[in-house]
């Protein structure tokens, strides 16, 4: 009877702990709904505009006549939350307003991971040619830049004239246009894209130093380095998050055996597990000397890119030292200084890396401690930067100060990347994408 009593006991237990692990605070849906609440501030007050200013209820564009950034960069996050209205209204918005016929000068890398992308993977999410054939004209108008001596680009172009400024340039914004351009080489069936943008990545990397790190900033004309520190955070990343995705998406070994290369590197030069888990810091290019102990929540990309690689023993380490510097204050700041725990750059810009990171180790151990660091990456959002009208970066994360800025890639990335990690599976099939670094998911249409 004793026996039989304590079994029951303990079949309750197990069903309440059962009951417990189902019932979650945060789910797709809520996720959902706070993407409506940005979108809607910005249809209402910025529609038409690059992006809000959630906290003056004010539209602004990057370059004083709008490019739509918000739409563009949004489009595709709509469409995976069935979000069909919404997704209509900014299709036309689109297709009837958007040019790049425009007396401007533009950041070429910026322009390509949001718009660019953006286009491309609007076009194979919805089917309209007319998406690509914008995307076409905007590739046409940003390949002036690679027209140096090395063949790495440039980092302004101005649309009508094509002239071309900035010969000092970083890893990132030089290596960060393969997925892009590449893919739209692959749609035309215009090989000159994905040939000036493969140069480029090649070119930088022939230039790594013999230890095999690059540096945070070069010359594109002489192909000298200018800055020599090496690290993984931004103006570098992206570089390194491209080699292995281009490697996956175009089945290009050339671009695998130069990831394969560049990750030995990185882990015997800039990891270091000196000071409380997993950190990557700053190292000189040639000498491998530590130079620096910052991290920040840029970096926090790496764990998604370990897990892609395969170590997902190292990723799982370095995402918990990013949560580590997002309890910190209960949000992450952009930078610290992981020997001390101290916040060396207070800012948040609404930036989505750690929740990044949290969607592909989650995809790839099913561990549930990654919806739980998804529920607190949540509810650090919606309590500190939300606002009236959509949400807020903030220029304090100590204080939680609130600045006038809502970045188009918090649609096109952090709601994005939260909302994938708590809804079903099939949504979208990760394995039939591969996300840019703007997470606008691309397909290997080509092959099929």
């Amino acid at each position: 009877m004793i026996i039989r009593l304590l079994l029951l006991v303990l079949m309750y237990a197990l069903c309440i702990s059962g009951a417990q692990t189902q019932t979650r605070t945060v789910t797709h849906e809520s996720v959902k709904a706070e993407f409506l609440h940005a979108w809607n501030a910005y249809k209402q007050y910025a529609w038409g505009h690059d992006a809000l200013k959630p906290l003056s209820m004010k539209p602004h564009n990057w370059y004083g006549t709008s490019l739509l950034m918000t739409p563009v960069d949004a489009f595709d996050t709509m469409m995976l939350m069935g979000l069909k209205e919404e997704a209509a209204e900014a299709k036309k918005l689109i297709l009837e307003n958007l040019s790049f016929d425009k007396n401007i000068e533009v950041q070429s890398f910026e322009i390509t991971i949001r718009l660019l992308g953006g286009l491309l993977s609007a076009y194979q999410m919805d089917g309209d040619e007319r998406f690509l054939i914008l995307a076409e004209d905007l590739g046409n108008r940003l390949l002036p830049v690679f027209n140096s001596s090395t063949g790495m680009p440039y980092r302004f172009v101005h649309f009508q004239t094509g002239k071309i400024r900035d010969s000092l340039n970083n890893p990132a914004e030089i290596g960060t246009c393969l997925i892009e351009f590449g893919t739209l080489s692959k749609l035309t069936g215009k090989p000159v894209y994905y040939d000036k943008a493969k140069n480029a990545l090649v070119q930088l990397y022939n230039r790594r130093s013999e230890i095999g790190l690059v540096g945070s900033l070069i010359n594109v004309e002489t192909g000298e380095w200018v800055r020599t520190t090496s690290h993984i955070a931004g103006g570098i990343d992206s570089y390194y998050e491209y080699l292995l995705k281009a490697a996956l998406l175009f089945d290009d070994d050339e671009c695998r055996t130069m990831w394969e290369d560049a990750l030995r590197s990185v882990n015997e030069y800039l990891s270091d597990s000196t000071h409380g888990g997993l950190w990557y810091g700053q190292a000189d290019m040639y000498t491998g000397k530590r130079t620096g102990t910052t991290f920040g929540s840029l970096d926090a990309f790496f764990p998604a890119v370990l897990a892609m690689g395969g170590d997902l023993e190292r990723a799982a380490k370095l995402q918990e030292s990013c949560l580590k510097m997002w309890n910190l204050h209960g949000i992450e700041p952009e930078r610290i200084d992981y020997a001390k725990m101290a916040v060396t750059r207070p800012q948040y810009y609404l930036r989505p890396e750690i929740i990044e990171s949290a969607y592909y180790l989650h995809h790839y151990t099913r561990d549930e401690a990654y919806l739980k660091m998804g529920e607190t990456f949540f509810d650090g959002l919606v309590n500190h930067c939300r606002t009236e009208a959509g949400y807020a970066y903030l220029e304090d994360v100590v204080v939680k100060k609130q600045g006038d800025d809502m970045e188009s890639f918090f649609l096109a990335e952090t709601l994005k990347y939260l909302y994938l990690l708590f809804a079903p599976a099939d949504t979208l099939p990760f394995e039939d994408v591969i996300f840019n670094t703007e997470a606008h998911p691309i397909r290997k249409t080509w092959k099929y």
